[in-house]
């Protein structure tokens, strides 16, 4: 089988893999990719495949990065099936169609621009609303844990990765030759979650597989594990007693439903004082609703408070904000109040309009809860910039940024590390994925020097070629479109390599002189000024 790269490659979003075997061909997720005006490009290009050649799609879970070209693929021409948990095709329900309003909406917004400014160009939406609603007519349910056959050469299994509700792992067996020598097993990891959370259960603990593809999106990082809700208790505390406001971007599926299992037990134990709590966020009211009907996906603590006749994110003073009239009610009140609202990467939706009421304010704090893409909104927060512009106006950055990552639905580099000490036979390879550089590239090596398990970091349209328990790496001709890339790729590869060269030297030299550090400072940050002119001139 030969197994192709074409998303999650070196970054976290647009979750792609093209599977082919001699005689069937198939997508594990077709993601969108999400972050700057750059990256995003990336989902306007066409397919490096042809669609009506595409036989099924195995769906890992209901994120965007992870589903969110579907209805591109069906426009395209796909017309197989689409197998995914209940629960996730009960989300993807909500969040393709969704996603087709953002696109329908952005493509509107583009268009009168650019007539203002005299184009006569149009732009596209991705797909239209309708498009999504005729995409998840081509779904079709799998339970966890049950064995299904795609066709005479692939066997799948769905199994609970822990991570949103819904999410999985797929246990993959391909056998190209009807003997033992040619058949192979896949673990496709999915995002795999933290264990002991709130409502989800643990991710499943997987013993064989010949091939493992595996995220890496905190691979090297550790979370704060239980201090992140004293540190959260402690924040909201703290803004309220300034008397500002404590906005938490938060994806609508997964986070916010996390949020609110916290803020209840903390309202409980009187941790917090009496506040309102708003979710602004029309899709996450859907999604709540979704979890309330599916209680037999919960954990074993969830369950039990539902005996108990409470439920584990329901709150007196918890209110759901449909309309956009009452969206921009929330910011014309006279009290402090809890704001969740999507997107989480604050890149979208309508916690633009709350940071652009609230980031100016000194004595509000914004808290970011999950993964941050380069490029995006909370990313740049991140990273301290002191002005955003939001909605066509400049915002002043002044309100208190808080990191918690100990609430992101990733594991981190540990829990990554104890779920691959689940397996009992050493894999042929682990593929990287779902990880930026800083990320995947340390934990292929932690991982190589704790189990010495062969890992292999892909890159876009890189593709493996697999034969039973051996494989090669093959150049695909999806990778470079046109030969300037091929040449680009080349000289970054140089850069990284010097980078390296440059940094050992750098610390030999300060071993030997380190009176010289504060003139390498000043002379690297000139380098640095160099490179972000350099970009921003492109």
């Amino acid at each position: 089988m030969q197994l192709t790269f074409l998303g999650a490659a070196m970054m976290v979003t647009g979750s792609a893999f093209l599977l082919e075997t001699g005689r069937h061909r198939g997508l594990v997720d077709c993601g969108m990719f999400q972050g700057s005006k750059e990256i995003e490009a990336l989902n306007r290009r066409p397919f490096p495949f042809d669609p009506k050649t595409i036989d099924f799609v195995l769906l890992t879970h209901a994120h965007i990065d992870h589903s969110g070209l579907l209805p591109r693929l069906c426009k395209s021409g796909f017309k197989g099936p689409i197998y995914a948990t209940p629960v996730t095709a009960a989300l993807c329900g909500i969040m393709l169609p969704d996603s087709a309003h953002i696109q329908e909406y952005d493509a509107e917004v583009a268009n009168r621009k650019g007539q203002r400014a005299g184009r006569k160009a149009l732009q596209e939406p991705l797909y239209t609303v309708q498009e999504a609603y005729e995409c998840l007519k081509q779904f079709v349910t799998v339970e966890y844990d049950r064995e299904f056959a795609l066709n005479d050469e692939i066997i799948f299994q769905f199994r609970d990765a822990g991570h949103i509700l819904g999410s999985s792992m797929i246990e993959l067996w391909v056998n190209e030759t009807n003997d033992e020598k040619g058949r192979s097993k896949y673990l496709f990891s999915g995002d795999i979650g933290q264990p002991d959370q709130p409502i989800l259960k643990n991710p499943t603990c997987i013993d064989s597989a010949d091939f493992v593809i595996m995220e890496s999106t905190y691979g090297n990082r550790l979370h704060e594990g239980q201090a992140k809700e004293e540190a959260l208790a402690q924040i909201i505390n703290d803004t309220y007693a300034a008397g500002g406001n404590v906005v938490i971007p938060a994806f609508a599926v997964g986070r916010t439903q996390t949020l609110l299992y916290y803020l209840r037990q903390f309202f409980k134990e009187k941790k917090i004082p009496d506040m309102p709590v708003i979710v602004d966020s029309p899709m996450a009211v859907s999604a709540t609703d979704i979890f309330l009907g599916h209680p037999q996906e919960y954990d074993a603590e969830s369950q039990a408070i539902l005996s108990g006749n409470e439920h584990p994110f329901k709150m007196p003073n918890l209110v759901f904000a449909k309309s956009s009239d009452e969206s921009k009610a929330i910011n014309s009140m006279n009290e402090p109040v809890i704001i969740i609202s999507a997107s989480g990467m604050a890149d979208a939706g309508r916690i633009l309009h709350h940071l652009k009421h609230n980031l100016w304010r000194p004595e509000s704090s914004v808290v970011l809860v999950g993964y941050q893409a380069q490029g995006s909104m909370g990313r740049r927060l991140l990273e301290g910039v002191r002005r955003v512009k939001i909605m066509g106006e400049q915002i002043s950055v002044r309100a208190k940024i808080h990191n918690l990552d100990g609430f992101s639905a990733h594991a981190d580099r540990q829990q990554l590390l104890d779920w691959l000490s689940c397996l009992q036979s050493p894999p042929v390879n682990i593929f990287m994925v779902h990880g930026e550089p800083d990320m995947s590239e340390p934990f292929a090596r932690i991982v190589q020097g704790k189990f010495g398990y062969p890992c292999f970091v892909p890159r876009y349209g890189d593709a493996a070629v697999c034969q039973g328990r051996k494989w090669s790496l093959q150049e695909s001709d999806a990778a470079v479109v046109n030969p300037d890339i091929r040449r680009l790729q080349e000289q970054i590869s140089l850069i990284e390599a010097n980078y390296r060269e440059y940094r050992r030297r750098i610390e030999r030299l300060l071993v030997s002189d380190s009176d010289k550090a504060s003139d390498i400072v000043k002379r690297l940050a000139k380098v640095d000024s160099f490179i972000r002119q350099t970009f921003d001139d492109l």
